[in-house]
């Protein structure tokens, strides 16, 4: 089971240009929606919110408690907004699920291990990947997904998506024979001397 972490959010009043006004407080503007859901604005701590999407990243479930709301939502962080200069947190959308309904969602892969076939030194590993798209139940999506670089024994080896071990509860959305990670031969480095020579005689 994934673990449930839990976001206490307040009814927001301040919409528009004014929301500057909160990020100055501290508070970032968010907004909770879905598909049976009418977009609700909302704001809460923005160090609280910093914290949440370092320790459990887009894909997790959130419990959000709303101050005005009776029942909690259960939730995912679909968007974020940063300004691109600073980073600074500007926007967060929440899209509100339901445990019984799939889910679309992009997975980040994760490569571990060291590709046998990279310890030449004419070896490049390239990776062309960083996350599939899957869909599942949200109880059923994983954080990461695991991609096995000591697979790669061989030059100009390559691992595909349909390679990779996926949970049969998950459908993946990528096209199978799209590359992920493979290595290929660089050219081999040319000796300093014969670069040398080859510069005295075009001078001469």
């Amino acid at each position: 089971m994934v673990k449930r972490e839990e976001l206490k959010v307040k009814s927001r009043d301040t919409l528009g240009k004014k929301v500057r006004f909160l990020r100055r407080q501290g508070l970032t503007p968010v907004n909770l929606y879905g598909p049976k859901t009418e977009s609700i604005p909302l704001q809460v701590e923005t160090s609280l919110l910093e914290r949440l999407i370092a320790t459990v990243g887009r894909n997790a479930l959130i419990t959000l408690k709303v101050d005005r709301a009776k029942e909690p939502r259960l939730a995912m962080i679909r968007d974020i907004q940063r300004d691109p200069l600073t980073g600074a947190l500007l926007h967060v959308g929440f899209f509100q699920i339901e445990v019984t309904h799939k889910v679309r969602a992009e997975i980040p892969l994760i490569f571990l291990g060291e590709a046998p076939a990279a310890k030449s030194p004419r070896a490049m590993v390239i990776q062309n990947l960083t996350s599939l798209q899957v869909e599942g139940l949200p109880t059923d999506l994983p954080r990461r997904i695991e991609v096995d670089l000591s697979l790669l024994e061989e030059m100009n080896q390559a691992i595909h998506v349909r390679e990779i071990p996926m949970d049969d509860r998950l459908e993946v959305l990528t096209d199978p024979d799209e590359v992920v990670v493979h290595v290929i031969e660089t050219r081999a480095p040319v000796e300093e001397e014969e670069v040398k020579e080859e510069v005295k005689e075009e001078t001469e």
